[in-house]
């Protein structure tokens, strides 16, 4: 995404325009068991005695431009937090500042640097993609304002040097691995091709599956943001007749490259990462989704039912890729607020140090702000219905 995710996302998570694990090869497992909400998992609300003067967190990310539902998953999410967090604790209420960045590289930079200029903000949830983190991450860091992400996923985005970023899921050093584990193991190819499109997502992550690939990755190819005619690389794939093509990239230019690979005849089947793990996609594609796999550095959130009860009365709708994981870090910036950090030098030590429990995981993070544990699923289309499949180990 935004690029998690991812995923759930939002591994997208990676730019637009930038121009923004192993295979459990038991196919009996068609539906591995979900992890239940963990009992010490952090709640919003605290204990309600929380006391602070009025201060502010933030999101920033796409909120109405391309690929638009990952961000409104995440934004969802951090509502949700954030609501019931004031709804419980009178003498310490938060605000929630939104910033649309389109999920562009061009357009973040000026969104954040008016983050940054907004005295009362002390933390932010963001940036859903890779590349507009590129693009903005030293203005974050140069400020000393700390930044969650809950689904951008390349891996250089930890490499910078950067002391106020933290990423809330595994990179996609995790999910490339993880994809090809899933490709070569439960779908049991032998060709593969991969396509990637031209953000840092999702060459990125194509760059990490090739690589764990090997020479099972038999083609390859690129598409640009924006496409919507794929008939050169469709005729390509069709005459290396894979047994599976793996899209590297967001749901947005997926949907219409599924379909047009299914219009041709090609067998194939079709696996996405978190970037095109959506509903979206699954409306886009068409008959073509029946077809299709993702994998995603998100956990189900189909047994956390508290939360999806929750979730769906403030917003209408199921959770999405990355809802879950925007809950859990806008849960951990109103803890730090909670525990008396008022300022951004504070919240950042608290950020930091954090060592807990979440939904979706154990939340402790290393010097570079990458997560000490993570996981990547996979998940299916069925009914018209993207569902969990099984945990990549």
């Amino acid at each position: 995404m935004l690029a998690a995710v991812g995923a759930l996302s939002l591994s997208a998570c990676a730019a637009r325009n930038d121009s923004g694990s192993g295979g459990n090869n038991a196919s009996s497992q068609a539906q591995a068991a979900a992890p239940s909400a963990a009992a010490d998992a952090a709640d919003p609300a605290g204990d309600g005695k929380a006391q602070c003067a009025p201060t502010s967190i933030a999101y920033a990310g796409t909120i109405n431009g391309a690929n638009a539902a990952l961000g409104q998953n995440i934004l969802n999410g951090v509502k949700l937090a954030v609501d019931q967090h004031n709804k419980a604790n009178a003498g310490c209420q938060v605000k929630l500042e939104q910033f649309d960045t389109e999920g562009t590289p061009d357009k973040a930079p000026g969104i954040v640097t008016q983050i940054v200029n907004t005295p009362s903000i002390i933390g932010v949830v963001g940036l859903p993609f890779s590349g507009e983190s590129k693009a903005a991450g030293n203005i974050f860091n140069s400020a000393g304002l700390v930044t969650v992400t809950p689904s951008a996923t390349n891996p250089t985005l930890s490499q910078n040097g950067w002391k106020t970023f933290f990423r809330g899921l595994g990179n996609d050093n995790t999910q490339g691995p993880a994809a090809a584990k899933f490709i070569t193991g439960d779908l049991k190819a032998n060709k593969v091709c991969v396509i990637e499109d031209d953000s840092e997502y999702g060459t990125g992550l194509a760059t990490a599956a090739i690589k764990a690939l090997g020479d099972k990755a038999t083609c390859q190819d690129k598409v640009k943001t924006k496409q919507t005619e794929f008939s050169a690389v469709v005729n390509k794939v069709k005459s290396e007749n894979p047994d599976v093509v793996f899209y590297s990239g967001y749901y947005q230019e997926a949907a219409p490259f599924a379909q047009q690979l299914n219009d041709a005849g090609v067998k194939a089947k079709f696996v996405g990462p978190d970037g095109v793990k959506d509903d979206e996609f699954v409306k886009g594609a068409g008959d073509a989704a029946a077809n299709a796999y993702f994998t995603c550095p998100c956990v189900p959130a189909d047994q956390f039912t508290k939360f999806t009860e929750a979730y769906k009365a403030a917003s209408g709708k199921d959770p999405g890729t990355y809802s879950p994981e925007g809950y859990d870090l806008t849960t951990i910036l109103l803890k730090g607020i909670d525990a008396g950090k008022k300022d951004r030098p504070g919240l950042l030590e608290w950020v930091k140090n954090y060592d807990g429990q979440g939904l979706t995981k154990h939340f402790k993070w290393d010097d570079k702000g990458e997560l000490s544990q993570t996981t990547v699923w996979t998940y299916k289309v069925e009914n018209g219905k993207i569902v969990r499949n099984t945990e990549i180990k």
